[in-house]
C-alpha cells in the first residue's frame, strides 16, 4: 500500500470555523427576544434558499414550485411533533429529519414528472405544481388543518439537561446545528461528481449526453436532494413558529425564495446565504418600520438583475480580488464617491416615497408624519422640494463619478487579467 500525502487545507479549515464560530456567537451580541427570532428565521431560509440554488444555481433549474417540498416538509413535521405531544418517542431534534424525509418522499414522486422536462417547460410545470397543492391543501383540511393550519407546542415531554426547546435561544441552537450540517451536505454535494455533472448539465446538456449520461435522471436526483434539504428547513420552521399553514406551500412563498437567492447570487455557493440574511431583513425588519417594505424590495431586487446579476456575492468577490492583488486603493476613492451618491439618492426617495404613503393610506391621521426621528409635515412644500433636492443632487454626483469609475475599474481589471495569464504561463 502506498502513502500519499494531501496538505492541509487551511483556508477551507479557516472558513468552517469561521461560520461554526459566527453561529456559536451570534445570540451573544444580539440576545433579545426579537433579535433571537431574526436569527432563527434567517437560518431556516437560508437552509431553504441553499437547498433551492443546488436546483438553480448548480443545476440550471428555475423552479417556480419549491415551496411545495419545504412546506409537505413542515406539515409531517408539525403532525410529527403532535404524535410526540401525544406520547410517540420521537425527540424534537431529529424532527427536521422528518421533515427532510417527508419532502424527499415529495421530490421522488414529483419530481419524476417535473424533471422530465428542462427549461422553460419545467419551469412552468413547477408553477403548476405548487397551485395545485396549495389548492389541496385547503381541499383536506383533516390533515392540512384548512385555513387555520396546524398549531403543536415544541415543548414535549420532560427536559433533557435543561433543555425544553422553550426558550427561543435553545430554538435558535437548534436551528444552527442543522444549518451547520446541512450547509455541509450540501457543499459537499457540490464536490461529489453527481454535482460536477450537474453542473454540465447546466451548462452543456447536449454534449452531456454525448458522453453517455442521462440528463433527466441527472436533474431527478438533484431533485430529491434539493427537496431533502428543503424539508429540513419546513421541519426547523415548524418548530420555531410551531404552527404551519397553506401559506408554506404557496407560490408566494416559493416567490420570496427565488428573489433572495437571486438578490445573494445564485453563481456562488454561500450567495443564498446573503440573500436570505437581506431579504429577511427586508421582509421582517423594514416591515416594522414602513408600509412601502415591499416597493424598497423590488425596487432592490430590479437594481441588482439589471447592475449586478450575479448578485451581491458577485460584488464582495470582486472586490476581494482587488484587494488580494493590492488594486483596491485605486479604486476606492471613486467607489467611496458611487456609494455616497447612492445614498444621497436613496434619502431623497426615500423621503418621497414615506411622504406618498402617508398621504394616500395615511391622510386621516394628519399631516404630520415621523420620518427617522423628525417630524414632517406632509402638507408643506418644504420637505418634497428636499426630497426632490436630494434625488437630483446625488444623480448629477452619480453621473459625474461614473465614467471615471468605469474607466478606472476597467484599466484595474485588465490588469488583473494580464497578470493573472502570466502566472499561469
Amino acid at each position: 500500500m502506498t502513502m500519499t500525502y494531501q496538505p492541509l487545507n487551511l483556508a477551507r479549515w479557516i472558513i468552517w470555523s469561521g461560520f461554526a464560530l459566527l453561529l456559536i456567537v451570534a445570540p451573544l451580541l444580539f440576545h433579545s427576544g426579537a433579535s433571537l427570532s431574526l436569527l432563527s428565521q434567517m437560518g431556516t431560509v437560508m437552509i431553504f434558499a441553499l437547498s433551492f440554488n443546488m436546483l438553480l444555481g448548480q443545476g440550471g433549474m428555475l423552479s417556480f414550485g419549491h415551496a411545495v417540498y419545504s412546506g409537505l416538509g413542515a406539515f409531517f413535521a408539525i403532525h410529527a411533533m403532535n404524535l410526540a405531544t401525544a406520547g410517540a418517542p420521537i425527540p424534537v431534534t431529529l424532527i427536521p429529519l422528518i421533515g427532510g424525509i417527508a419532502g424527499m418522499g415529495f421530490g421522488v414522486l414529483f419530481g419524476y414528472v417535473t424533471t422530465k422536462k428542462s427549461g422553460t417547460t419545467f419551469s412552468m410545470i413547477t408553477l403548476g405544481l405548487v397551485e395545485l397543492v396549495f389548492a389541496a391543501s385547503l381541499m383536506f383540511p383533516e390533515f392540512f388543518g384548512g385555513e387555520g393550519g396546524v398549531s403543536t407546542n415544541r415543548v414535549i415531554g420532560k427536559a433533557f439537561l435543561g433543555v425544553t426547546f422553550g426558550p427561543q435561544i435553545q430554538v435558535y441552537y437548534l436551528i444552527a446545528a442543522w444549518l451547520f450540517v446541512s450547509t455541509a451536505g450540501m457543499y459537499a454535494f457540490t464536490q461529489t461528481p453527481l454535482g460536477r455533472i450537474t453542473n454540465a448539465v447546466r451548462d452543456n446538456p447536449e454534449r452531456v449526453e454525448f458522453i453517455g449520461y442521462d440528463t433527466q435522471w441527472v436533474r431527478y436526483m438533484t431533485l430529491i436532494l434539493s427537496a431533502f434539504f428543503a424539508g429540513i428547513a419546513g421541519g426547523l420552521s415548524a418548530i420555531n413558529f410551531e404552527i404551519v399553514s397553506a401559506e408554506n406551500v404557496s407560490a408566494i412563498r416559493s416567490g420570496s425564495v427565488l428573489l433572495f437567492t437571486f438578490i445573494g447570487g445564485i453563481g456562488f455557493f454561500f450567495g443564498p446565504m446573503i440573500g436570505a440574511v437581506i431579504g429577511i431583513f427586508l421582509t421582517v425588519m423594514l416591515s416594522d418600520f414602513t408600509k412601502a417594505w415591499q416597493l424598497y424590495l423590488g425596487v432592490f431586487f430590479i437594481l441588482i438583475v439589471m447592475y449586478a446579476p450575479g448578485g451581491v456575492a458577485s460584488l464582495l468577490m470582486m472586490n476581494v480580488q482587488l484587494m488580494v492583488h493590492g488594486k483596491f486603493k485605486r479604486v476606492a476613492p471613486l467607489l467611496g464617491a458611487i456609494c455616497a451618491s447612492v445614498l444621497v439618492i436613496f434619502a431623497g426617495a426615500a423621503t418621497l416615497i414615506e411622504m406618498l404613503y402617508h398621504v394616500t393610506l395615511d391622510a386621516g391621521t394628519g399631516p404630520m408624519m415621523r420620518l427617522v426621528g423628525t417630524e414632517i409635515n406632509t402638507a408643506a412644500p418644504t420637505a418634497w422640494i428636499v426630497g426632490v433636492v436630494l434625488v437630483a443632487i446625488g444623480t448629477f454626483a452619480f453621473r459625474r463619478v461614473k465614467t471615471p469609475f468605469q474607466h478606472v475599474w476597467s484599466e484595474v481589471s485588465t490588469e488583473i487579467e494580464a497578470a493573472t495569464r502570466k502566472a499561469e504561463a
